[in-house]
């Protein structure tokens, strides 16, 4: 008879339950501007500790300290200030929309706005951005119209998309920005597919894609990496993590065995991992980013280190699985009042002068709004039936051209 002990089967816990005090005194967080940053033509196995730790610029006292802070002029980060609270504006009245039966379904962003806003505004306007839906910021920071975002999500008559695609799983293309999918893991596969193309024609054009921390779980991730080590894509892949999924904890994709960032080691390239509710230190590390993959040293992984503050989406109940005041002590705060913060700390923002804006952005989203319910809400307005003959193929095909012909015979 063997005396060796028996094998034990180990399933990942989180660390609270709803009805537990929440802690995250686990993380190891730096203080801002402690992490050094290196040349962009710097080796992989030259940093090779930067996957480990957090770069951060914005202190407790609202300064930007340290080596990575990109010294943007006031203005360019009021602009990013105020496509963050945009965002947040928007979501919040269109989360009431919803559960006014007004759409079927809807994503907020919360907690997530800087990283969105940082790194549409770094990138140039024809790079490409491969999103997930916590992203809206991208958007906002480019001046999409906000009507054709609340008519798309009505899937009224103006829906953009024709009805072809769920709310809030946008698509524009003149805004650097691929269709959404909810097939998340996608986004990788198809960022480096467009990245190698671009280089394949000796382009200039760049991406970025995003997935959260669940979705390196899947094989897409996986896949991507290798397709982007072994052929230098041009590309940066961003990992948002948020701590949670729809219903499972970070731990389950791996996050208590080692940082998402150190993924990168494992193919070749640079990992980096950041504070993503510090609007400098996004744009820091994008930039760096960006310049590597527009000087052919191929791509980046940037982990994105957040806080999903609200549900997954309007279908979720956080509380079910998570302590329900777990949002309020994240160590890492709000950032939109981080970036507010810093702006009056220098003397280029003051408390009068935000809550305009705020009531300004308010007023818009509302108009938007009131304008997309005037052409109709769920199931009030739809685009019109024979749009979906439309954008299939590139010259329509028999089937098509008959299916058309007995839809118009019906009618």
């Amino acid at each position: 008879m063997s005396n060796r002990a028996k094998l034990s089967f180990y399933v990942p816990e989180p660390r609270v339950r709803p009805g537990h005090q929440p802690s995250f005194e686990h993380f190891e967080i730096p203080p801002a501007g402690a992490v050094r940053r290196p040349e962009v033509g710097s080796s992989e196995h030259e940093i090779r500790d930067l996957p480990y730790t957090l770069i951060r610029v914005l202190d407790e006292e609202g300064r930007a300290v340290g080596a990575w802070d990109p010294k943007l002029p006031h203005e360019t980060m009021i602009a990013g200030l105020r496509a963050m609270m945009l965002t947040r504006a928007f979501d919040d009245r269109l989360f009431r929309a919803h559960r006014q039966g007004k759409t079927s379904f809807y994503m907020k962003s919360t907690g997530e706005e800087a990283i969105g806003a940082a790194q549409s505004m770094v990138l140039e306007a024809e790079d490409m951005c491969f999103p997930t839906y916590r992203v809206l910021s991208w958007l906002m920071a480019r001046g999409y119209p906000l009507s054709d975002l609340v008519n798309q999500i009505f899937s009224n008559a103006r829906d953009p998309l024709q009805g072809r695609q769920l709310p809030i799983l946008y698509s524009a293309r003149d805004y650097g920005f691929y269709s959404l999918s909810g097939n998340v893991g996608s986004r990788f596969g198809h960022a480096v597919g467009w990245a190698m193309a671009s280089a394949y024609s000796e382009d200039d054009k760049i991406a970025l894609a995003y997935i959260g921390e669940g979705t390196t779980a899947e094989g897409d991730f996986h896949e991507a990496l290798t397709f982007a080590s072994v052929y230098h894509a041009p590309v940066i892949l961003c990992v948002t993590n948020n701590q949670w999924a729809i219903s499972s904890f970070a731990g389950i994709a791996g996050a208590d065995e080692t940082t998402f960032a150190a993924k990168a080691i494992a193919y070749g390239i640079p990992g980096l991992r950041v504070d993503g509710n510090d609007f400098l230190a996004v744009w820091a590390a994008t930039e760096w980013a960006a310049e590597r993959a527009r000087t052919n040293r191929g791509a980046t992984l940037i982990e994105l280190f957040t806080y999903r503050s609200e549900g997954h989406s309007t279908s979720d109940d956080p509380t079910k699985y998570r302590p329900a005041d777990e949002p309020a002590i994240w160590p890492l705060g709000d950032p939109v009042e981080r970036l507010k913060q810093h702006l009056i700390a220098i003397g280029a923002w003051d408390e009068d002068r935000h809550a305009a804006l705020a009531a300004e952005l308010d007023k818009t989203v509302r108009g938007a709004v009131k304008e997309a319910e005037a052409i109709g809400t769920l199931g009030k307005s739809k685009p019109p039936v024979e749009q979906m003959f439309e954008g299939v193929f590139k010259e329509p095909d028999w089937r098509l051209i008959e299916q058309r012909g007995e839809l118009e015979a019906s009618s």
